[in-house]
């Protein structure tokens, strides 16, 4: 009785600790791109026409166009990106559908010398691979998980990517304007803010990825800050020579 309660107990454990986070969703990617892409990149369009010592004004419409533009243009790449692999992968899939209609046999003794190439004994590998051939659509699912290595169940959805690109590019790009929506006068207040939300996104990011969090937060501290005070120098620079 014992030894039945220790298994049970085993099994328990096994399947509390041997979860897996879902990586073939179509928003992670896209959501974190975004997102950092939208920090860096409106962070260094301000910083440089600030440095051409602009008018407040000026740096204010230019991070809110930013926003806009960057915004549209990532979930309008995103969207194209996916659909386009999707419809390859959905390609690839009419090819195997039609091959496993024409010569449902051939495509069975395929099945059948793969699994044998990976050590199953051959009467095994044909039994399984007759049986698994019986349902077209599970046929289809397998070639394609094999061959493709890819589940037809679980393509990206072009929708998801391109809203998730387009929303976390807007929040992300909506920090370094949002001191001076909010009053501020001078830029310091928004190259901190979106520094700040800079290292908070790459440890957020490490939370999902199993990666170091102060790591991955001093990494995206450091890339936008480097971009920042590049744009910086460089608006300073052509500001005074076009002054």
């Amino acid at each position: 009785m014992a030894i039945i309660d220790n298994e049970a107990t085993l099994h328990v454990a096994h399947r509390d600790n041997h979860t897996h986070r879902d990586v073939n969703g179509g928003w992670l990617r896209p959501a974190v791109f975004g997102a950092m892409d939208g920090l860096v990149s409106n962070l260094a369009l301000m910083t440089g026409v600030a440095g051409g010592s602009v008018e407040q004004r000026t740096i204010v419409i230019t991070g809110l166009a930013g926003l806009a533009a960057g915004a549209f243009s990532m979930a309008a790449g995103e969207y194209t990106s996916v659909a386009s692999q999707r419809e390859l992968v959905e390609a690839e899939l009419a090819v195997e559908r039609r091959e496993l209609r024409k010569h449902p046999d051939d495509e069975q003794k395929e099945l059948a010398a793969l699994y044998e190439s990976r050590g199953v004994e051959p009467e095994l590998a044909r039994e399984v691979a007759r049986q698994l051939s019986k349902d077209p659509e599970q046929a289809l699912e397998i070639h394609a998980r094999e061959e493709l290595g890819i589940d037809p169940s679980d393509l990206p959805s072009p929708l998801v990517a391109a809203v998730s690109s387009f929303g976390a590019f807007a929040l992300g790009a909506l920090l370094p304007v949002l001191p001076y929506l909010l009053g501020a006068d001078q830029l310091w207040p928004a190259v901190l803010l979106a520094l700040i939300g800079l290292f908070a996104c790459g440890a957020v990011v490490a939370r999902v990825t199993a990666r170091s969090w102060w790591f991955s937060g001093l990494r995206q501290l450091a890339l936008g800050g480097a971009a920042a005070g590049v744009t910086y120098a460089l608006g300073t620079f052509f500001g005074t020579a076009l002054g």
